[in-house]
């Protein structure tokens, strides 16, 4: 038996395992401070309240000090406590629509994963491509995409990793070494990425910028609103993406036929689609119609609990795959993402903060869009894209009416480019997927990854300006 002994000093290491508590503490006295202190000009006391508030959250979700579903409940207890809104009013915005929504979602795709539906559409996908290396990688990639509209990100990139890294292996491409490797895994985690953008299915960030925009301005969007102004970007980055990966990563391979067996292998072992699965594809392709055409007049938060309750009927999946398919936490942390929202809104913290902060920089409506996405589209490398609404959304809504701007456009300004997160693993669980298969580097991502980003960034302010007029959505 190894024991090693630490040698530091005794105070290096009682400092370093006291640190987050230190941490903390500092955090919770700095925010009672700055609550207490006589508010500045063009402040109420209830907004410096709530600005205190947010910077704690904002500080916390950054670090993750603590959990980001706790820091979403402490953030609605301080809110009640330190009467920014009434405590009935901060705990009656966890019940907001979007909530129920994500929820839904949730279940959704945990019948879709649960039921073997979600890995036979993939290999149907990439039986389709799978002729040659080039049209192999494309299919990956395009499943992977195709998938995300329907699906969260990461439950897509989870599904599809152990069919390419069977692919990758049986191949037998080198680790670290395989330029063809490298490119597989980039494909899985951009495709799913991008794909994720285009419904309000890819990722939870967008109901919670709907259900901001709503609780704020009282206006909403529809399903198939958000996909007519948001897929012709995914469309176009799709390419774009694509061109990248071929292009950094040579595709070395010659013999293709093991790629081919060990697709149509996974084929026979999944067998004939069963009835649970054609009754799950029945009601998400109903559920998908209903959110599209009927979402404004039926709501898509009832749309999706119906939904949810007709699987139960007829017993597709059990109150067990639920529990283990569904992230909790993330229900919790929407919650109070909602409420400090809602709450920076009310007290006018974020419409002061705004001018302040960002209202100095744009001096036209324009240039306000481009600040938003900038800001969103590079600070979701490093922080949560739902934390990155969370933290811009209500800034942005405020200070729109001052540039005579439809929040809705900010709204789509700083959803979208929150989710386009390419290059480090904390930005989105897909990247960290893909550098987890020990093909890619980081080093790879990051100079893919920043190219991407940049071009994606001109894509979309290319697109709010020539293509969102032509559709109704005019800065």
């Amino acid at each position: 038996m190894n024991v090693s002994i630490d040698r530091r000093p005794l105070w290096t290491i009682l400092l370093v395992r006291s640190f987050r508590y230190i941490a903390l503490g500092v955090l919770f006295s700095l925010t009672y401070l700055v609550a207490h202190r006589v508010p500045p000009e063009g402040l109420s006391q209830e907004g410096l309240r709530a600005a205190a508030v947010f910077g704690l959250s904002l500080v916390l979700w950054v670090t993750h000090l603590l959990p980001l579903a706790i820091t979403g409940l402490l953030a609605i207890v301080l809110i009640a406590v330190m009467e920014i809104l009434p405590a009935k009013d901060a705990y009656a915005l966890f019940g907001n629509e979007a909530i129920f929504f994500i929820l839904g979602a949730l279940i959704l795709a945990s019948a879709v994963l649960k039921t073997g539906l979600s890995g036979r559409l993939a290999l149907i996908m990439l039986t389709l491509f799978g002729s040659s290396p080039r049209y192999l990688l494309f299919g990956i990639f395009i499943s992977s995409a195709l998938l995300s509209f329907w699906m969260p990100e990461h439950a897509v990139a989870a599904m599809m990793f152990p069919i390419v890294i069977e692919i990758a292996r049986g191949l037998e491409l080198r680790p670290l070494q395989s330029s063809y490797g490298k490119a597989l895994f980039i494909a899985l985690a951009w495709g799913a990425i991008i794909g994720g953008v285009a419904t309000f299915l890819g990722g939870a960030r967008n109901p919670l910028a709907i259900a901001i925009l709503k609780e704020t301005t009282g206006k909403s969007i529809g399903f198939f609103e958000w996909m007519l102004a948001v897929v012709p970007i995914v469309v176009i980055l799709l390419c774009v993406a694509y061109a990248i990966i071929t292009f950094f990563c040579r595709i070395e391979m010659e013999s293709f036929d093991r790629a081919r067996e060990l697709i149509a292998e996974k084929k026979i072992k999944l067998g004939r689609a069963t009835l649970e699965e054609w009754m799950t594809g029945f009601i998400m392709t109903a559920t998908i119609i209903l959110w599209m055409f009927f979402s404004h007049s039926l709501g898509l938060a009832n749309i999706a609990i119906l939904s949810v309750v007709s699987l139960f009927v007829f017993k597709l999946v059990s109150w067990k795959d639920v529990e283990e398919y569904v992230n909790w936490g993330i229900i919790l942390m929407y919650g109070g993402a909602i409420c400090l929202g809602s709450a920076i809104t009310k007290s006018g913290a974020a419409f002061w903060a705004g001018n302040l902060i960002i209202g100095s920089w744009a001096s036209t409506p324009s240039a306000l869009v481009i600040i938003f996405a900038v800001l969103a589209i590079f600070l979701t490398e490093g922080v949560s894209n739902t934390a990155i609404v969370a933290i811009l959304l209500p800034l942005g809504i405020s200070i729109s009416n001052s540039y005579n701007i439809d929040p809705t456009l900010v709204t789509y300004s700083v959803a979208v480019p929150a989710g386009l997160a390419f290059m480090l693993p904390m930005g989105t669980p897909p990247t960290a997927i893909a550098l987890s298969s020990g093909y890619v580097k980081v080093r790879d991502l990051l100079l893919q990854g920043i190219i991407l980003k940049i071009l994606a960034l001109v894509i979309f302010i290319l697109m709010t300006r020539y293509y969102w007029p032509l559709i109704g959505i005019k800065i």
